[in-house]
């Protein structure tokens, strides 16, 4: 099993430590033998280790910065919900193809952030904007937050917040099976556990770092059976040499593992690989030997939402995937939500 992510270098705040969360991570860390460097904003973190950018990069990824989040105007990047909600910030995974490598920039490392009452505040006074409405609120737009979550609990403290919310919910997604942590969490039902899952060939060659299909699908069978709603983002669908078989092998996998009490009410996100020029140019410059299929005349163009060109598969392709899903998803989980296909 892929072991729970402990940081090789901290960074904190001086203001971080003027919060009961910010200080308990800093004893933690110190009797951890972790090395605890001081950094003015979590936004300039400088002279990280490594001679060269592949090795920053690589430092970065096991880099935790302890701050604040101060900007606390929530986005609504997300189709599966109507405000992200940020508590951290950066992944402690290498997926190859992972957006958060353009969106990050020079700042891969992870942050975490110790207001969390500020946080709360901010999604109270959007819940009363909308009310009697409700409002969902998506935690891993910018993060895997289940990776750190056992050093922080932040989540945890989230998810019991929502758990008494009347007008909010939560929603999040994890490649990370080290759940154990959250499923005594009071959570009244009002947080879907989501996990991003895959054919074993994406795991194992895209997606270093991260826990195995069969931890992921054990994780979820544990977190069904704490009775939170589940569901499963299948992201992203790559075309590979026996793509369909290994596609039909992880949900029948799932639907094997699964309690019957959970297949009551899943859903489904689907979305199949894409990428841009600039995400090309950083996934190569970040892993020069992946095996990733990055050749832009094997796809059609679609304009994205942020100004760009994406090169998704085409029309037969999609198709094509689309049929196993459509077909095989509600054979296997009859009363299962596919919510989109992307």
């Amino acid at each position: 099993m892929v072991k729970a992510f402990v940081p090789q270098l901290a960074y904190f705040e001086p203001k971080a430590l003027e919060y009961p969360l910010g200080k308990a991570l800093y004893d933690k860390f110190s009797k951890m033998d972790i090395e605890i460097r001081e950094t003015t904003s979590h936004n300039q973190v400088r002279n990280l280790p490594g001679d060269n950018d592949f090795q920053k990069y690589r430092h970065a990824k096991s880099t935790l910065v302890v701050g604040l989040r101060k900007t606390l105007k929530f986005d609504t990047s997300k189709p599966s919900a109507e405000y992200a909600i940020p508590f951290a910030t950066g992944c402690m995974g290498h997926c190859h193809y992972c957006y958060l490598q353009t969106t990050m920039g020079s700042k891969p490392y992870i942050r975490t952030y110790v207001n969390t009452e500020d946080i709360f505040e901010a999604a109270e006074h959007y819940m009363e904007e909308r009310h009697p409405e409700v409002t969902r609120f998506e935690a891993s737009c910018t993060s895997d937050i289940v990776g750190i979550d056992h050093l922080t609990h932040t989540l945890k403290e989230a998810i019991e917040y929502f758990g008494q919310s009347q007008y909010g919910l939560l929603r999040f997604v994890t490649k990370f099976a080290h759940v154990d942590h959250l499923l005594d969490a009071n959570h009244q039902g009002r947080t879907r556990f989501r996990f991003s899952i895959n054919a074993d060939f994406v795991i194992k060659y895209f997606e270093p770092g991260t826990s195995r299909l069969n931890e992921r699908i054990e994780a979820a069978k544990k977190v069904a059976e704490a009775d939170y709603p589940l569901g499963f983002i299948i992201a992203p669908i790559y075309l590979h040499e026996g793509w369909r078989e290994g596609y039909q092998t992880m949900l029948e996998n799932l639907a094997d593992t699964l309690p019957s009490k959970a297949k009551a009410d899943l859903t489904f996100e689907l979305i199949q690989h894409r990428f841009t020029a600039p995400a090309k140019r950083v996934i190569q410059k970040n892993y020069p030997m992946t095996k990733l299929e990055l050749d832009e005349s094997k796809r059609k163009t679609k304009w994205g939402r942020y100004g760009i060109w994406k090169y998704v598969y085409t029309d037969e392709e999609q198709e094509e995937m689309k049929e196993l899903f459509m077909t095989q998803i509600p054979k296997l989980f009859p009363k299962a939500t596919i919510e989109y296909f992307t």
